[in-house]
């Protein structure tokens, strides 16, 4: 039997993951600008506990606002938007505003069949308010 550090993060199932290698979650958040973080990573059930905390880490560090720009996440699932929703709990409850930005298609059609769109496209597809 193989090493447990030697497996893939996860076998089959419903994930896009398949056999996807482990994943480095602090190294998936690469800082582009001040309270801008852009996410390089899958959103999948693979990857979901490797990113939970260095998310929930960015949210607790904010001062105010934070974004979190998904335009290079490749892969989505329930898990990856569960975890999208996870850290929007985490950032009011925090009193902190997180945006997502560039949510990709296939994760904005996710979240539109869980009724959810609006929580993760946010005011980043809306365009401004009018007032």
């Amino acid at each position: 039997m193989p090493d447990a550090q030697q497996r893939p993060v996860a076998q089959g199932g419903l994930s896009a993951s398949g056999g996807a290698p482990a994943i480095d979650g602090e190294a998936a958040f690469v800082a582009v600008a001040d309270g801008v973080f852009r996410l390089e990573a899958a959103l999948t059930f693979a990857t979901v506990p490797a990113l939970r905390g260095p998310g929930l880490a960015r949210i607790k560090a904010a001062a105010a606002e934070l974004q979190f720009d998904l335009q290079q996440v490749a892969a989505s699932d329930s898990a990856g938007l569960a975890l999208l929703i996870d850290w929007l709990a985490e950032a009011r409850t925090r009193q902190r505003s997180l945006r997502y930005l560039q949510p990709p298609e296939a994760l904005l059609s996710l979240a539109k069949l869980s009724d959810v769109e609006s929580l993760i496209a946010g005011e980043a597809q809306r365009p401004s308010d009018k007032g």
